[in-house]
């Protein structure tokens, strides 16, 4: 006789088919979050979060399509200008760098790093 099987998630026995390792969506839902939040996390993750927190910044600083902010404030609120998705080149030959549909470009005015903020625009579009 065989031995009774387990679920993953909650332990309590299968009945069913034999290789049947969750007794539902539930628990093999719940075990792969757990086994996902336990385990170290990978380089694509680590750059996907950065990405993500760095949108939510320019998104909060740039409601009005354009905007001008010292470069400490966001920094301070988690920006990293190290990760971006692409670039363009305007015709003075400044490259604005984008995450996602939100750009920035850093200048310096008097001595005080600013950020530049803009929101894509469709004539930056290569044709």
């Amino acid at each position: 006789m065989q031995k009774q099987k387990k679920c993953k998630s909650c332990n309590k026995l299968l009945s069913g088919r034999s290789d049947k390792k969750f007794c539902d969506t539930y628990c093999k839902s719940s075990y792969h979050y757990q086994k996902s939040i336990e385990e170290k996390p990978n380089f694509y993750t680590k750059v996907d979060k950065q990405l993500k927190t760095n949108r939510r910044i320019l998104k909060n600083f740039n409601r009005a399509g354009k905007a001008t902010v010292r470069s400490e404030i966001l920094i301070n609120k988690g920006f990293n200008p190290n990760f971006f998705t692409h670039y363009w080149k305007n015709k003075n030959q400044d490259v604005y760098l984008f995450i996602y549909e939100y750009g920035f470009l850093k200048k310096s005015e008097h001595g005080v790093e600013k950020f530049v903020l803009v929101k894509w625009q469709e004539y930056m579009t290569k044709k």
